[in-house]
Protein backbone atom coordinates (compact mmCIF):
# COMPACT_ATOMS: atom_id res chain seq x y z
CA UNK A 1 0.00 0.00 0.00
CA UNK A 2 1.19 3.53 -0.74
CA UNK A 3 1.87 5.95 2.11
CA UNK A 4 -1.33 7.89 1.45
CA UNK A 5 -3.35 4.70 1.86
CA UNK A 6 -1.54 3.74 5.02
CA UNK A 7 -2.42 7.15 6.44
CA UNK A 8 -6.02 6.84 5.29
CA UNK A 9 -6.32 3.40 6.79
CA UNK A 10 -5.12 4.21 10.30
CA UNK A 11 -7.76 3.35 12.85
CA UNK A 12 -10.43 2.38 10.33
CA UNK A 13 -10.48 -1.29 11.22
CA UNK A 14 -9.73 -1.03 14.93
CA UNK A 15 -12.56 -2.81 16.72
CA UNK A 16 -12.97 -2.86 20.49
CA UNK A 17 -15.27 -4.83 22.81
CA UNK A 18 -18.47 -3.11 23.86
CA UNK A 19 -20.17 -4.68 26.86
CA UNK A 20 -20.26 -8.46 26.51
CA UNK A 21 -21.85 -9.02 23.16
CA UNK A 22 -21.40 -6.03 20.82
CA UNK A 23 -18.46 -4.23 19.26
CA UNK A 24 -17.57 -0.66 18.53
CA UNK A 25 -15.73 0.77 15.53
CA UNK A 26 -13.13 3.49 15.90
CA UNK A 27 -13.99 5.39 12.72
CA UNK A 28 -16.75 5.26 10.12
CA UNK A 29 -16.51 5.39 6.33
CA UNK A 30 -18.68 8.27 5.05
CA UNK A 31 -19.35 7.27 1.48
CA UNK A 32 -21.38 7.50 -1.69
CA UNK A 33 -21.90 5.11 -4.59
CA UNK A 34 -19.94 6.80 -7.36
CA UNK A 35 -21.38 6.57 -10.88
CA UNK A 36 -18.76 5.77 -13.53
CA UNK A 37 -18.60 8.65 -16.00
CA UNK A 38 -18.57 8.45 -19.79
CA UNK A 39 -15.36 10.47 -20.04
CA UNK A 40 -12.33 11.23 -17.83
CA UNK A 41 -12.78 13.36 -14.73
CA UNK A 42 -11.77 17.00 -14.94
CA UNK A 43 -10.96 17.55 -11.27
CA UNK A 44 -13.74 19.58 -9.60
CA UNK A 45 -16.00 16.51 -9.37
CA UNK A 46 -14.14 15.07 -6.39
CA UNK A 47 -13.72 18.47 -4.77
CA UNK A 48 -17.51 18.85 -4.75
CA UNK A 49 -17.89 15.46 -3.08
CA UNK A 50 -15.19 16.21 -0.51
CA UNK A 51 -17.01 19.42 0.44
CA UNK A 52 -19.92 17.35 1.75
CA UNK A 53 -17.68 15.69 4.34
CA UNK A 54 -17.64 12.39 2.45
CA UNK A 55 -14.38 10.47 2.73
CA UNK A 56 -15.22 7.31 0.77
CA UNK A 57 -16.77 6.13 -2.48
CA UNK A 58 -17.58 2.82 -4.11
CA UNK A 59 -16.77 2.13 -7.76
CA UNK A 60 -19.00 -0.29 -9.67
CA UNK A 61 -17.84 -2.11 -12.81
CA UNK A 62 -20.22 -4.67 -14.32
CA UNK A 63 -20.36 -8.23 -15.51
CA UNK A 64 -23.33 -9.43 -17.56
CA UNK A 65 -25.59 -12.45 -17.30
CA UNK A 66 -28.13 -12.90 -20.08
CA UNK A 67 -30.55 -15.07 -18.07
CA UNK A 68 -31.07 -15.52 -14.34
CA UNK A 69 -31.13 -19.33 -14.67
CA UNK A 70 -28.12 -19.86 -16.94
CA UNK A 71 -24.50 -20.06 -15.74
CA UNK A 72 -22.77 -17.96 -18.39
CA UNK A 73 -21.24 -14.67 -17.22
CA UNK A 74 -19.37 -12.23 -19.45
CA UNK A 75 -17.00 -9.44 -18.47
CA UNK A 76 -14.02 -7.55 -19.83
CA UNK A 77 -11.96 -5.45 -17.44
CA UNK A 78 -9.95 -3.89 -20.27
CA UNK A 79 -12.75 -3.04 -22.70
CA UNK A 80 -12.23 0.63 -23.46
CA UNK A 81 -15.54 0.86 -25.34
CA UNK A 82 -17.50 0.88 -22.10
CA UNK A 83 -17.97 4.01 -20.00
CA UNK A 84 -14.56 5.35 -19.01
CA UNK A 85 -15.39 5.30 -15.30
CA UNK A 86 -16.09 1.54 -15.40
CA UNK A 87 -12.92 0.61 -17.30
CA UNK A 88 -9.65 -0.42 -15.67
CA UNK A 89 -8.05 2.90 -16.59
CA UNK A 90 -11.03 4.87 -15.28
CA UNK A 91 -11.18 2.93 -12.01
CA UNK A 92 -7.47 3.52 -11.40
CA UNK A 93 -7.65 7.22 -12.30
CA UNK A 94 -10.70 7.74 -10.09
CA UNK A 95 -8.96 5.93 -7.24
CA UNK A 96 -5.75 7.91 -7.62
CA UNK A 97 -7.59 11.23 -7.82
CA UNK A 98 -9.88 10.46 -4.89
CA UNK A 99 -6.96 9.29 -2.73
CA UNK A 100 -5.30 12.67 -3.24
CA UNK A 101 -8.46 14.21 -1.75
CA UNK A 102 -8.35 11.88 1.24
CA UNK A 103 -11.23 9.78 -0.12
CA UNK A 104 -11.09 6.01 0.38
CA UNK A 105 -12.35 3.49 -2.16
CA UNK A 106 -14.27 0.25 -2.27
CA UNK A 107 -14.36 -1.70 -5.54
CA UNK A 108 -17.84 -3.20 -5.82
CA UNK A 109 -18.40 -5.22 -9.02
CA UNK A 110 -22.04 -5.96 -9.88
CA UNK A 111 -23.74 -8.47 -12.14
CA UNK A 112 -26.27 -7.03 -14.56
CA UNK A 113 -28.96 -9.62 -15.30
CA UNK A 114 -31.14 -9.10 -18.35
CA UNK A 115 -34.79 -8.74 -17.38
CA UNK A 116 -34.13 -9.44 -13.72
CA UNK A 117 -31.80 -8.57 -10.83
CA UNK A 118 -28.97 -10.47 -9.10
CA UNK A 119 -31.19 -11.63 -6.24
CA UNK A 120 -33.02 -13.96 -8.66
CA UNK A 121 -29.95 -15.73 -10.02
CA UNK A 122 -30.58 -19.42 -9.40
CA UNK A 123 -29.46 -22.46 -11.34
CA UNK A 124 -31.72 -25.37 -12.25
CA UNK A 125 -29.32 -28.22 -11.48
CA UNK A 126 -26.07 -28.95 -9.67
CA UNK A 127 -23.99 -29.01 -12.84
CA UNK A 128 -25.08 -25.48 -13.70
CA UNK A 129 -24.45 -24.33 -10.14
CA UNK A 130 -20.87 -25.55 -10.32
CA UNK A 131 -20.38 -23.85 -13.68
CA UNK A 132 -21.91 -20.61 -12.42
CA UNK A 133 -19.57 -20.50 -9.43
CA UNK A 134 -16.60 -21.30 -11.68
CA UNK A 135 -17.55 -18.39 -13.93
CA UNK A 136 -18.27 -16.07 -11.02
CA UNK A 137 -14.94 -16.92 -9.42
CA UNK A 138 -13.19 -15.96 -12.65
CA UNK A 139 -15.14 -12.69 -12.74
CA UNK A 140 -14.43 -11.63 -9.16
CA UNK A 141 -10.80 -12.79 -9.27
CA UNK A 142 -10.14 -10.49 -12.23
CA UNK A 143 -11.43 -7.56 -10.19
CA UNK A 144 -9.57 -8.75 -7.08
CA UNK A 145 -6.33 -8.65 -9.07
CA UNK A 146 -7.26 -5.18 -10.32
CA UNK A 147 -7.96 -4.01 -6.77
CA UNK A 148 -4.61 -5.39 -5.61
CA UNK A 149 -2.72 -3.83 -8.52
CA UNK A 150 -4.35 -0.42 -7.92
CA UNK A 151 -3.99 -0.75 -4.12
CA UNK A 152 -7.72 -0.25 -3.54
CA UNK A 153 -8.24 -0.90 0.20
CA UNK A 154 -11.61 -2.71 0.07
CA UNK A 155 -13.26 -5.18 -2.30
CA UNK A 156 -16.89 -6.30 -2.28
CA UNK A 157 -16.95 -9.94 -3.39
CA UNK A 158 -20.63 -9.97 -4.38
CA UNK A 159 -23.80 -7.90 -4.36
CA UNK A 160 -27.38 -9.03 -3.68
CA UNK A 161 -26.76 -12.59 -4.88
CA UNK A 162 -29.44 -13.83 -2.53
CA UNK A 163 -30.24 -17.23 -4.05
CA UNK A 164 -26.55 -18.07 -4.43
CA UNK A 165 -25.49 -17.08 -0.91
CA UNK A 166 -27.35 -20.09 0.45
CA UNK A 167 -24.50 -22.18 -0.94
CA UNK A 168 -22.06 -21.57 1.90
CA UNK A 169 -19.29 -23.95 0.84
CA UNK A 170 -19.14 -22.52 -2.69
CA UNK A 171 -18.89 -18.97 -1.36
CA UNK A 172 -16.19 -19.89 1.13
CA UNK A 173 -14.15 -21.32 -1.74
CA UNK A 174 -14.58 -18.12 -3.78
CA UNK A 175 -13.55 -15.95 -0.83
CA UNK A 176 -10.50 -18.15 -0.13
CA UNK A 177 -9.40 -17.79 -3.75
CA UNK A 178 -9.84 -14.01 -3.57
CA UNK A 179 -7.67 -13.85 -0.45
CA UNK A 180 -4.85 -15.53 -2.40
CA UNK A 181 -4.59 -12.58 -4.82
CA UNK A 182 -5.91 -9.63 -2.79
CA UNK A 183 -4.54 -8.32 0.51
CA UNK A 184 -7.14 -5.65 1.36
CA UNK A 185 -10.40 -5.83 3.30
CA UNK A 186 -13.31 -7.98 2.06
CA UNK A 187 -17.06 -7.48 2.33
CA UNK A 188 -20.18 -9.02 0.80
CA UNK A 189 -23.20 -6.77 0.08
CA UNK A 190 -26.24 -8.75 1.21
CA UNK A 191 -29.72 -7.55 0.39
CA UNK A 192 -31.71 -6.39 3.42
CA UNK A 193 -33.83 -9.54 3.04
CA UNK A 194 -30.71 -11.74 2.90
CA UNK A 195 -28.13 -10.69 5.49
CA UNK A 196 -29.63 -12.70 8.39
CA UNK A 197 -29.26 -15.95 6.43
CA UNK A 198 -25.66 -15.57 5.21
CA UNK A 199 -23.43 -18.11 6.99
CA UNK A 200 -20.01 -17.08 5.71
CA UNK A 201 -19.69 -13.66 7.38
CA UNK A 202 -16.76 -14.95 9.44
CA UNK A 203 -14.73 -15.43 6.24
CA UNK A 204 -14.92 -11.69 5.55
CA UNK A 205 -13.89 -8.50 7.34
CA UNK A 206 -17.28 -6.74 7.40
CA UNK A 207 -20.97 -7.55 7.31
CA UNK A 208 -22.33 -5.66 4.31
CA UNK A 209 -26.01 -4.73 3.92
CA UNK A 210 -27.90 -3.17 1.04
CA UNK A 211 -30.04 -1.28 3.54
CA UNK A 212 -33.26 -0.56 1.64
CA UNK A 213 -35.41 -1.44 4.63
CA UNK A 214 -39.01 -0.24 4.34
CA UNK A 215 -39.53 2.34 7.08
CA UNK A 216 -43.24 3.11 6.76
CA UNK A 217 -46.42 1.93 5.05
CA UNK A 218 -47.63 5.42 4.15
CA UNK A 219 -46.72 8.44 2.11
CA UNK A 220 -45.14 11.41 3.90
CA UNK A 221 -44.48 9.81 7.30
CA UNK A 222 -42.92 12.13 9.86
CA UNK A 223 -39.47 11.77 11.40
CA UNK A 224 -40.83 9.92 14.42
CA UNK A 225 -42.45 7.30 12.16
CA UNK A 226 -39.24 6.85 10.19
CA UNK A 227 -37.11 6.43 13.29
CA UNK A 228 -39.63 3.89 14.58
CA UNK A 229 -39.20 1.99 11.31
CA UNK A 230 -35.45 1.86 11.86
CA UNK A 231 -35.85 0.75 15.47
CA UNK A 232 -37.86 -2.25 14.27
CA UNK A 233 -35.02 -3.34 11.97
CA UNK A 234 -31.92 -2.59 14.03
CA UNK A 235 -32.35 -5.52 16.47
CA UNK A 236 -32.15 -7.92 13.52
CA UNK A 237 -28.80 -6.43 12.55
CA UNK A 238 -27.53 -6.50 16.12
CA UNK A 239 -28.38 -10.19 16.40
CA UNK A 240 -26.00 -10.90 13.50
CA UNK A 241 -23.36 -8.59 14.98
CA UNK A 242 -23.51 -10.51 18.27
CA UNK A 243 -23.18 -13.84 16.52
CA UNK A 244 -20.18 -12.95 14.34
CA UNK A 245 -18.62 -10.13 16.40
CA UNK A 246 -18.07 -8.13 13.23
CA UNK A 247 -18.76 -4.52 12.23
CA UNK A 248 -21.42 -3.57 9.69
CA UNK A 249 -21.26 -1.37 6.60
CA UNK A 250 -24.31 -0.27 4.68
CA UNK A 251 -22.87 -0.94 1.22
CA UNK A 252 -25.88 0.87 -0.25
CA UNK A 253 -28.70 2.94 1.13
CA UNK A 254 -30.82 5.50 -0.68
CA UNK A 255 -34.15 7.18 -1.13
CA UNK A 256 -35.90 8.87 -4.04
CA UNK A 257 -37.17 12.42 -3.75
CA UNK A 258 -40.80 11.27 -3.71
CA UNK A 259 -43.58 11.16 -1.10
CA UNK A 260 -43.44 7.34 -1.02
CA UNK A 261 -39.65 7.12 -0.55
CA UNK A 262 -39.86 5.28 2.78
CA UNK A 263 -42.37 2.61 1.69
CA UNK A 264 -40.26 0.63 -0.76
CA UNK A 265 -36.91 2.43 -1.01
CA UNK A 266 -35.55 -0.03 -3.57
CA UNK A 267 -38.08 0.86 -6.29
CA UNK A 268 -36.40 2.43 -9.32
CA UNK A 269 -37.14 6.06 -10.29
CA UNK A 270 -38.64 4.94 -13.62
CA UNK A 271 -41.43 3.27 -11.65
CA UNK A 272 -42.13 6.48 -9.71
CA UNK A 273 -42.75 8.83 -12.62
CA UNK A 274 -46.35 9.42 -11.60
CA UNK A 275 -45.48 9.88 -7.93
CA UNK A 276 -45.50 13.30 -6.31
CA UNK A 277 -42.02 14.71 -5.79
CA UNK A 278 -40.79 15.62 -2.33
CA UNK A 279 -37.30 16.77 -1.41
CA UNK A 280 -38.55 17.02 2.15
CA UNK A 281 -39.39 13.31 2.31
CA UNK A 282 -36.02 12.27 0.94
CA UNK A 283 -34.26 14.53 3.45
CA UNK A 284 -36.30 13.14 6.34
CA UNK A 285 -35.30 9.61 5.35
CA UNK A 286 -31.65 10.65 5.46
CA UNK A 287 -32.12 12.29 8.86
CA UNK A 288 -33.87 9.21 10.27
CA UNK A 289 -30.89 7.07 9.24
CA UNK A 290 -28.38 9.43 10.84
CA UNK A 291 -30.43 9.69 14.03
CA UNK A 292 -30.67 5.91 14.46
CA UNK A 293 -28.46 3.42 12.58
CA UNK A 294 -25.54 5.83 12.08
CA UNK A 295 -25.18 6.25 15.84
CA UNK A 296 -24.72 2.53 16.50
CA UNK A 297 -21.30 1.49 17.78
CA UNK A 298 -21.05 -1.35 15.27
CA UNK A 299 -21.70 0.89 12.27
CA UNK A 300 -18.47 1.00 10.25
CA UNK A 301 -19.69 3.04 7.31
CA UNK A 302 -22.33 3.93 4.75
CA UNK A 303 -22.50 4.42 0.98
CA UNK A 304 -25.41 6.51 -0.30
CA UNK A 305 -26.90 5.56 -3.66
CA UNK A 306 -25.96 7.47 -5.74
CA UNK A 307 -23.58 10.28 -6.76
CA UNK A 308 -23.05 11.55 -10.31
CA UNK A 309 -19.59 13.01 -11.05
CA UNK A 310 -21.14 15.52 -13.46
CA UNK A 311 -23.98 16.44 -11.11
CA UNK A 312 -26.56 14.86 -13.40
CA UNK A 313 -30.10 15.65 -12.33
CA UNK A 314 -33.46 14.10 -13.15
CA UNK A 315 -36.71 13.74 -11.26
CA UNK A 316 -37.35 11.55 -9.51
CA UNK A 317 -33.94 10.12 -8.62
CA UNK A 318 -31.96 8.67 -5.76
CA UNK A 319 -29.13 11.18 -5.76
CA UNK A 320 -29.09 13.75 -2.93
CA UNK A 321 -27.12 16.18 -5.10
CA UNK A 322 -28.49 19.71 -5.08
CA UNK A 323 -31.36 18.69 -2.81
CA UNK A 324 -32.21 19.01 0.86
CA UNK A 325 -30.88 15.49 1.40
CA UNK A 326 -27.38 16.64 0.47
CA UNK A 327 -27.56 19.28 3.20
CA UNK A 328 -28.55 16.61 5.74
CA UNK A 329 -25.73 14.32 4.61
CA UNK A 330 -23.25 17.18 4.83
CA UNK A 331 -24.46 18.16 8.30
CA UNK A 332 -23.86 14.72 9.77
CA UNK A 333 -20.73 13.85 7.80
CA UNK A 334 -19.00 17.07 8.85
CA UNK A 335 -20.11 16.66 12.46
CA UNK A 336 -18.11 13.44 12.96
Amino acid sequence: MSSVLVILGLGLWAIFPLQADLITVAEKWKGVCWVGSRSPLLGPELEALKATGADALSQTPFGWQSEKNTPEISWDTHNQNKWWGESSDGIKATFDSSARHGIMNMLKPHLWVRGSWPGEIEMKNEEDWQLWFKNYEGFILDYARMAEAHQIPMLCVGTELEMTSEREADWRKVIAEVRKVYSGKLIYAANFTEFEHVKFWDALDYIGIQAYFPLSTKNNPDLSDLKSGWNKNLPKIEKVVRKYQMPVMFTEIGYCNTVDAAKEPWVWPNERRETELSEEMQALCYEAFFETAWKKSWMAGVFFWKWYPEGKHRDPDFTPQGKMAEQVMQKYFLAD
